[in-house]
């Protein structure tokens, strides 16, 4: 089969024949991937940066945002069958650990990632374990399934804390910060505030349902809420940018009592005004990938009884390449001035 592979020694990624994976165990599943989407993840794999050097363990298939079509399934799957249409969740735990053990999938202390410890999706065949496969039910395109992982980062970080009635405001207008736009919209909130400095992503959240986007380069977010007549501060923030001047911003505009679900990951450490968390008795919860799997049932459910909503997210896909131009999916992505790219793999 064709795959992108990275080798570890700094030369980025190449696509080539590779090894088709087998079934292992009774318990995988092996799928024909159709689409794979571009994720940060895979761009600081394809620089070779301290953090893949770190984590990753090469050779490599990379990609863990994919769709596809069950081939073959070991002797012990029940749930899923061949021909079934799916997505995954790139998170494979060990299911004995405390958290595990107690239901809390997705804190397991020894979790692997999909395309980072184990070969993952940028390839033709994919093979992961049945319990993180999941099956849809009622139809996707390939290229929406191809970003429930994203989609369900969306979700988790926008839905941690109820919204309904309150005014929320989302730093970083990248994908998830537009998808969580769109959720934090469906979901019933009043005012919406999304910052960027990217223009076109800005525009697409505008799009998807922000009452107001703030290019931070040259607009205040305390101007933009006295426009708004907020006269206390938001109530609900999401931070999404991994900005380090996102978060002090967002914590100097929040309401007394606010609650801040942090999803963006810093590069750096970040300076923070624990006076003001302590005075204004700010709660801040840190946000990893999605609850297994009481996340993927929520979007699952709200794109079946929103059409708006199943718009708005299939509109954050933008750009959809066959797999041979990767390099040039892989630069579009990079340029952060996109929604979502995805590398058909049906093309080879």
């Amino acid at each position: 089969m064709k795959a992108l592979v990275t080798t570890g020694d700094g030369s980025g990624l190449a696509l080539v024949d590779h090894a088709e994976p087998e079934l292992m165990g009774d318990r995988d599943v092996k799928i024909r991937v159709q689409r794979t989407g571009i994720c940060g993840t895979d761009l600081h794999i394809l620089r070779w940066d301290a953090w893949a050097q770190s984590t990753v363990r090469a050779p490599l298939v990379p990609g863990h945002e994919f769709s596809g079509v069950v081939v073959a399934v070991g002797s012990a799957v029940r749930d899923v069958s061949v021909g079934d249409q799916v997505s995954a969740e790139g998170h494979v735990v060990c299911g004995t650990c405390r958290n595990c053990r107690a239901g809390r999938r997705h804190l397991c202390i020894r979790t692997q990632s999909v395309g980072v410890q184990r070969d993952g999706a940028f390839a033709e065949y994919v093979v992961i374990p049945d319990e993180n496969v999941w099956v849809h039910h009622a139809p996707v395109s390939p290229a929406l399934g191809a970003i429930f992982d994203p989609f369900g980062n969306a979700v988790h970080t926008a839905l941690r804390f109820p919204v309904i009635g309150e005014d929320v405001l989302i730093t970083g207008a990248g994908p998830i910060g537009i998808m969580a736009t769109a959720v934090a919209r469906h979901a019933g909130a009043r005012h919406i505030v999304v910052t960027d400095v990217s223009r076109p992503r800005l525009d697409m959240a505008e799009r998807v349902g922000a009452d107001r986007v703030v290019d931070v380069s040259s607009e205040r977010i305390a101007d933009v809420q006295r426009e708004l007549g907020m006269r206390e501060g938001f109530d609900i923030g999401l931070e999404i940018s991994g900005s380090p001047s996102a978060l002090p911003e967002m914590i100097a505009n929040m309401n007394h009592g606010a609650s801040i679900a942090m999803l963006g990951l810093p590069a750096h450490p970040i300076e923070v005004d624990w006076a003001t968390v302590v005075g204004r008795m700010l709660t801040i919860s840190g946000i990893y990938g999605r609850q297994m799997f009481e996340t993927w049932n929520t979007m699952s459910a709200m794109l079946q009884t929103s059409p708006t909503l199943h718009d708005a997210i299939e509109g954050v896909i933008t750009d959809e390449l066959p797999a041979s131009e990767w390099r040039r999916g892989f630069d579009i992505a990079a340029a952060g001035r996109s929604g979502k790219v995805i590398l058909d793999w049906t093309t080879l």
